[in-house]
């Protein structure tokens, strides 16, 4: 079916109280394994591109891209494209071009008056080019090969107060928020700050996302999805889910050659990673007084 935009699928999310998933992509596996995945779940889903990704792709964004179209052209269940994590100017502007209908500016790492100087002219730009904008404060860390953030430091969780007044003064459509979680965790021991989440959820009107959803187990995701995040991005857990399968493979069969072997395994395991996160995405939240 015809693409679909980010921004429809997180407002259907925040009107039924759920949470859209949106995938980090690296190879044409992640591409075929995330909407297989949300085929299985019956679930519409986000395909998104990180700079890194691009990085690793030679700095080229169409081949990744025009993938991902081709592939979300051709699926079930409606999907989106959203370009992540974009700290060059140069890359947001190949967004409208590539597909994307969104793109989260990430000027995080900056101290607070110069995100928000940036993250305003990106969403100027953006919007003007019909693109939906995501940004980010407070410190979500393991980006760019950096080690996982400790999200328990003094000054790396979110402010309300400040979250507000940078949501307004920067015009962007949605805001990834540090409550505990980071990037690039490969287990799964996350423990997010719920209350900081609902007074979060009072200061804001724009949707909360979730990044460094991998290390975040499922009973803390339902509660955050309940307390108000709409949009979970995961990468990690479908990079450990592929590894692994791989690796069990080249195991028990050491002679292989034949890699189409097992990119099998590892696409089938990432598809499999895929429809369980969206599962439990959906699982009912923990009731309410």
């Amino acid at each position: 079916m015809p693409l679909v935009t980010t921004g429809e699928l997180v407002t259907r999310a925040a009107e039924s109280r759920s949470a859209v998933a949106a995938f980090n992509i690296i190879t044409l596996e992640h591409i075929e394994a995330v909407v297989a995945g949300a085929e299985s779940a019956e679930t519409p889903v986000v395909l998104q591109v990180s700079e890194n990704a691009v990085r690793f792709r030679y700095g080229r964004l169409l081949p990744l891209a025009r993938a991902a179209v081709a592939a979300a052209e051709r699926a079930a269940v409606p999907v989106a494209l959203h370009l992540d994590h974009v700290q060059s100017d140069d890359l947001l502007r190949q967004a409208p071009g590539a597909g994307f209908s969104s793109v989260m500016y990430d000027a995080a790492r900056l101290p607070y008056a110069d995100n928000l100087t940036a993250t305003r002219a990106a969403a100027d730009w953006a919007h003007a080019q019909g693109l939906w904008i995501e940004a980010e404060l407070g410190e979500v860390g393991g980006k760019n090969g950096e080690p996982p953030l400790d999200a328990h430091a003094p000054g790396a969780r979110t402010d309300p107060a400040q979250a507000r007044a940078f949501v307004t003064d920067s015009g962007v459509d949605a805001l990834a928020v540090a409550i505990g979680s980071s990037h690039a965790m490969t287990t799964r021991t996350a423990t997010l700050d719920h209350d900081l989440l609902k007074r979060l959820g009072a200061a804001l009107d724009v949707p909360l996302v979730l990044h460094g959803s991998s290390g975040v187990p499922d009973d803390e995701l339902i509660a955050a999805v309940a307390g108000g995040i709409t949009k979970v991005n995961v990468g990690t857990a479908l990079n450990l889910a592929m590894t692994g399968a791989i690796r069990a493979f080249l195991a028990e069969h050491p002679d292989a050659v034949d890699s189409r072997k097992y990119l099998s395994a590892g696409r089938e395991a990432m598809a499999g990673a895929v429809a369980r996160i969206i599962g439990v995405l959906a699982a009912p939240g923990p009731a309410t007084a």
